[in-house]
């Protein structure tokens, strides 16, 4: 048994993320709709969609706590939703208690019908066009030619996560390892490159699963560059560092929480929207401010899926006076030790993983998972997207206009409004 468990192959889980194809209903659905396992369609499109997202906000929620008890100081940057996706991909061959375990620290329904299908119509959603804004979402596989992968995996990857698998010969990893460098530079505009480093990828290596998030979007209210001045930037109630802050006055979706002393700003991406299609603008940044220069710790502490899904339904569209500072987030992380103290850790594990579902036997377990994320948040915005008219004012004396001054740590989402997916999550600790 020693010497078999010697010989033991792995897989490798590698994401890039860098902020700056579909399948008709039918047809994924109908894939598990068999006699022996149908799904109700009013289980499948919205409920089920719904049903993912929550599951994704809980893990970002979850993961982001895991990431900042490591990184106490510092800024932090990632992509639940890619982690998400590609821990996804493996979830279509985990079985028994590793598929149980992935299921509580990931948040997803134990029955497999349930999750793929729904991932890919969120991802239908979120991939659709958005003027201004260019948005990407690619998988790949690369696997041990003449493995013997089991079609069914081979052809759920590639239905529900149009993933397909490329062939792979893991005698020469270093081949490889450029081969997957360049795939996810291509993915990310050239904006990560080197992700995989050397001895990542081995000759007992049978797959590798990729996820690439790319995003750049003009602001729908840009920043005048002009405006842009040095200004302290609060790291805690005695020491500052001065930053490029930007200024704007203009409508935005915006809540002061007095009882959990925070305030929360909604930012939109691409074309300006008219009052009534503000909530259904596809992407925007959320920031969550605290009012105290050192209160990140206590909203960290106190952040909750319920929480955030309340303070979001609270938000309102105002005139807010915006001080928002440049910033720059290169993050990159090895994910495999903090998804098995989340408590996953079957599927690290030579001796316990069982991913049966990929090849048949239970010789595969996880080697490594890779996120790298970068972000970068300036002015930059079309002149064709500066637009307030459309906006009516309350009835009643004006309101003093609100000031939101990110002028000290804070919190901050991209987020796909009509789904409600968190697509990238991070905090400004100094710009």
């Amino acid at each position: 048994m020693q010497f078999k468990r010697s010989l033991l192959t792995h897989f490798a889980i590698i994401l890039a993320s860098f902020l700056f194809s579909q399948q008709a209903y039918s047809e994924v659905f109908s894939h598990y709709n068999t006699e022996e396992n149908t799904v109700a369609e009013d289980n499948t499109a919205f409920g089920l969609i719904n049903d993912l997202v929550t599951g994704n906000t809980a893990f970002a929620l979850d993961i982001y706590a895991q990431l900042k008890n490591n990184n106490n100081s510092g800024n932090l940057f990632f992509s639940p939703y890619s982690l998400s996706t590609a821990l996804a991909m493996t979830y279509v061959g985990a079985k028994g208690a590793t598929q149980a375990q992935m299921s509580t620290v990931l948040h997803f329904p134990r029955l497999q019908e349930k999750l793929h299908p729904a991932f890919s119509q969120l991802q239908e959603q979120i991939n659709q066009a958005q003027k201004n804004v260019v948005l990407s979402i690619a998988n790949a596989l690369w696997g041990q030619k003449a493995y013997p992968f089991i079609p069914a995996f081979k052809e759920d990857v590639k239905l529900y996560y149009q993933a397909n698998l490329k062939s792979a010969d893991f005698t020469n990893p270093e081949l490889i390892r450029q081969e997957i460098n360049t795939w996810v530079e291509s993915k990310t505009n050239d904006k990560i490159k080197d992700l995989v480093k050397q001895g990542v990828i081995t000759e007992l290596t049978r797959l590798a699963l990729v996820n690439a998030i790319y995003f750049k979007g003009d602001w729908a209210y840009p920043f005048t560059a002009e405006k842009t001045k040095s200004r302290p930037f609060w790291l805690n109630n005695n020491d500052s560092v001065e930053v490029s802050m930007m200024t704007q006055k203009n409508y935005f979706e915006y809540q002061e929480i007095e009882e959990d002393n925070l305030e929360i700003l909604g930012m939109p991406y691409g074309t300006a929207p008219t009052r009534s299609a503000y909530d259904k603008n596809n992407l925007s940044m959320i920031i969550l401010l605290p009012e105290k220069r050192n209160g990140l710790a206590q909203l960290e502490n106190s952040l909750t899926p319920e929480k955030l899904d309340t303070w979001l339904r609270w938000l309102r569209i105002q005139k807010v006076n915006v001080s928002l500072p440049k910033f720059k987030i290169n993050s990159g992380f090895e994910l495999s030790k903090p998804l098995s103290e989340m408590g996953m850790p079957d599927a690290f594990s030579p001796d316990n993983a069982d991913f049966s579902g990929i090849d048949g036997t239970r010789d595969l377990s996880i080697s490594s998972v890779i996120h790298q994320a970068f972000v970068e948040v300036n002015e930059q915005g079309t002149e064709a997207a500066a637009a307030t008219a459309v906006f009516a004012t309350t009835r009643g004396l004006p309101a003093p206009t609100p000031e939101f001054r990110a002028d000290h740590p804070f919190i901050f989402l991209i987020r796909h409004n009509s789904s409600g997916s968190i697509l990238f999550m991070g905090r400004v600790m100094n710009p």
